[in-house]
């Protein structure tokens, strides 16, 4: 996979807190703004590795995923930020993030008011794409698919690969199994010719693009 570019934290603008990892939009050197998820965040290290990761196998397959990058955060950081909440993740993520580059006005989407923007095809190849990362987190609650520019992007993949919070119980059986949490997806019932899809996808995901 191509090397992610790597930009330093300048400026803390607003923190987003619609989900439990308490993300934030960051200012770079250069590189423009990123929405930053923090390793100091109550979800951990890990979680930004899922989030490299199955961002990196979006892009490899040509799904829509805002641009990836490293963002370093250096011990200054957010000294003068005065919640104490966020002061606290901020200490614990001193050093290698993971940022997203940040889409100014964009949306969430719903299947009744955005629909036509994700046709069968685009549809089959997320719901492949999250079966096969495990991913459990795009239902119609909380479908982490934004619509900007009228075009839909992947978005917050920290919670797949849930399997790597505790390697000790994974085993080969293990990973032959069905990720049922697949059927609360949010665009499952848009899908068509899955056959076709997986044939295409895993001929696609080859040894270099885990290299």
């Amino acid at each position: 996979m191509p090397e992610l570019p790597t930009y330093t934290a300048t400026r803390y603008l607003q923190p987003l807190r619609e989900g439990g990892s308490l993300p934030a939009v960051v200012d770079t050197d250069g590189g423009g703004l990123f929405v930053v998820k923090f390793r100091g965040a109550g979800q951990g290290a890990k979680a930004l590795v899922a989030e490299l990761i199955v961002g990196m196998l979006a892009r490899a397959l040509g799904l829509p995923i805002p641009s990836l990058a490293v963002i370093e955060v250096p011990a200054s950081f957010g000294r003068s930020e005065p919640d104490s909440e966020i002061q606290d993740v901020l200490r614990g993520s001193h050093g290698i993030n993971v940022g997203l580059r940040y889409l100014d006005g964009a949306f969430n989407y719903d299947n009744s008011a955005a629909g036509e923007l994700v046709n069968a095809d685009l549809a089959t190849r997320v719901v492949w794409l999250d079966a096969y990362v495990t991913n459990p987190d795009r239902t119609h609650r909380n479908p982490n698919v934004l619509i900007w520019e009228r075009r839909p992007w992947l978005i917050d993949h920290g919670a797949a690969l849930y399997a790597h919070h505790d390697w000790a119980s994974v085993d080969e059986a293990r990973v032959q199994t069905p990720f049922p949490r697949i059927r609360e997806h949010v665009l499952l019932e848009r899908i068509a010719h899955l056959d076709a899809v997986d044939a295409q996808l895993t001929k696609t995901l080859t040894d270099e693009c885990f290299a």
